[in-house]
């Protein structure tokens, strides 16, 4: 299949969104009273609207869509008008343009799925307990902050967002989001899931299996309490073995026995597929391998993938490749704008969060179109992103024709430079206030 193009993807796009708007009954709160009169924010503006804000204020994004037209409409209508979409609105278009995105590549005939999390900061509000936090839960004076919960699936060759589970900031579950995932997914056999140690999961292991899905998840390392712990593992540095775990929640002379066989779950571990009546047991086939990183750390992964087809040193390349997902999340918020909301309502977040989503999966997929020319230089270049975004942007909004956006994107590129680290900042940020925003 040949190559989505600019105008393919824009016009795709666009036409899903006038699909929308045909049935807009179905995606507002009172059907055939809302968008039903002729406004300058009409439901297919407002959704074109929500894809093309960045990170200034509502006032001045509306200008700018409206090209600083005189008649441009208010603050205040854009409120009125974004009040009336079903928080589900945009949720819909993403899985729409997701899955008619075309020619997608894959990794030894392997569909590569990162799973992660990132918090989100909100507009400070302590009456509201699902997504308010302190960072001393004990300390009663302490101000504290609202966050929300990202969960996200993400292709890591195509560099698109497949999936995503908002969740209040408070109480995230991240595996329980993954799962929710995992069954809805179209995909089904030839992909790999790739996740880090919050996935360390039973249960997320069997979900795997059933989908049909293999899996590669980083576990607990030796010393720590975890999985690896009551598992038959070799006393050397590094290993690669395979065992069959039987789950279960009985407790018999047999099972207590042959604890390396068998691995008793308790009332409180979730396994959706043991039931103490019709299915007592659940064989699980793992494979476990810890491989060395640098002069004195070690990762140790469990998969379900075959020795034969992938080895030691090409577990530990796969598992390098979850950073693309980290690499997303970064560009999602300081990029695209995720770190800048135009509203206070979950609601009116959740709107702009799938909005992002499909702009950033917009803009990646025209990146992919465009080819580098490789010249005799010290380093490989790729596309700009930050730039990229900026001129997709002014696509979108139809004030660049395709020939001279993707010019505009082959011009500016960046030097790739292999092996860059820096310490990773772990903190919780604040909402940027709507008094504070870029001109």
């Amino acid at each position: 299949m040949a190559q989505q193009s600019p105008k393919h993807l824009k016009k795709t796009l666009f036409h899903m969104i006038s699909e929308m708007e045909a049935s807009s009954d179905l995606f507002v709160k009172d059907p055939g009273k809302h968008f039903s009169r002729n406004r300058k924010l009409t439901f297919s503006h407002m959704i074109k609207f929500l894809l093309s804000m960045a990170g200034g204020t509502v006032q001045k994004e509306l200008l700018d869509y409206f090209n600083y037209r005189s008649d441009s409409v208010s603050s205040s209508a854009f409120s009125q008008q974004r009040a009336k979409l079903l928080p589900e609105a945009v949720d819909f278009l993403f899985h729409s343009f997701t899955d008619s995105l075309a020619n997608l590549h894959t990794y030894r005939n392997y569909r590569l799925v990162a799973c992660d999390g990132s918090d989100l900061a909100i507009t400070y509000n302590p009456k509201d307990e699902t997504t308010h936090r302190r960072h001393n839960s004990l300390e009663k004076k302490e101000k504290g902050y609202n966050q929300l919960h990202l969960n996200a699936l993400y292709d890591l060759v195509n560099h698109i967002y497949l999936d995503a589970i908002v969740q209040p900031g408070r109480y995230p579950n991240e595996a329980q989001a993954l799962i929710d995932m995992m069954k809805r997914s179209p995909l089904n056999d030839k992909t790999i899931l790739i996740g880090d140690r919050g996935y360390e999961s039973y249960n997320i292991f069997a979900h795997a299996q059933e989908k049909g899905w293999k899996y590669l998840i980083r576990i607990k390392d030796i010393g720590s309490r975890g999985i690896l712990t009551n598992l038959p593992y070799p006393e050397t540095d590094e290993f690669d073995f395979c065992h069959t775990l039987i789950l279960t929640k009985k407790q018999t002379k047999e099972i207590k026995a042959h604890s390396e066989q068998y691995r008793y779950l308790t009332n409180k571990s979730v396994c959706d597929f043991l039931d103490p009546v019709t299915n007592p047991f659940y064989p699980l086939s793992l494979r476990v391998a810890r491989f060395q990183i640098t002069e004195d750390t070690y990762e140790c992964v469990i998969t379900n993938l075959n020795s034969t087809e992938f080895s030691t040193e090409e577990l530990k390349k796969l598992y390098g490749l979850r950073w693309g997902i980290e690499q997303s999340f970064r560009e999602l918020k300081y990029t695209i704008g995720l770190t800048n909301f135009h509203a206070k309502k979950t609601d009116y977040i959740r709107q702009e969060i799938f909005a992002r989503l499909i702009f950033y999966n917009f803009c990646e997929r025209i990146t992919s179109t465009i080819i580098i020319e490789k010249k005799q230089t010290k380093h490989v270049y790729q596309v700009n992103f930050t730039i990229a975004i900026i001129i997709c942007r002014q696509f979108f909004n139809s004030r660049i024709p395709p020939p001279e956006a993707a010019t505009l994107i082959r011009k500016h590129v960046l030097p790739v430079r292999e092996g860059r680290k820096a310490p990773r900042k772990v903190r919780p940020n604040s909402a940027v206030s709507f008094l504070y925003r870029v001109a």
